[in-house]
């Protein structure tokens, strides 16, 4: 089962409303017909009702699926709800998630891939 994230290609993020009722089957079948992507990749997928302190996750583990749901006791989870999209997150934008920020950080540096020095 999956111990360690840094090990995960991507991250995938469902924007807007999924039905939480939804089992393994019906969240694999919005990874597949809806986006259009493969559940069987090393890709973590991440669902959220209309309850905002509720997730579920789904993960393919080499021989069967695997659901993650978690709970917020206190607080909600800053899910982007405009569109009904699939986003590929970076580990960055999981741990602020995670942790009750927004994913898209308005103040947060971004990554320089290269400078023109004089």
């Amino acid at each position: 089962m999956l111990k360690d994230f840094s090990t995960i290609s991507h991250i995938y993020i469902a924007t807007g409303y999924t039905d939480l009722r939804r089992g393994i089957d019906g969240l694999v079948s919005i990874v597949q017909q809806v986006f259009q992507l493969d559940p069987f990749e090393n890709s973590i997928f991440l669902f959220c009702g209309r309850k905002p302190n509720r997730i579920k996750a789904l993960y393919w583990d080499k021989n069967g699926f695997v659901i993650l749901y978690k709970r917020l006791e206190e607080g909600k989870f800053q899910w982007p709800r405009s569109q009904s999209e699939v986003r590929d997150l970076s580990k960055q934008q999981l741990r602020w998630l995670m942790e009750g920020l927004s994913i898209d950080q308005p103040k947060a540096h971004k990554a320089v891939s290269k400078i023109d020095l004089i």
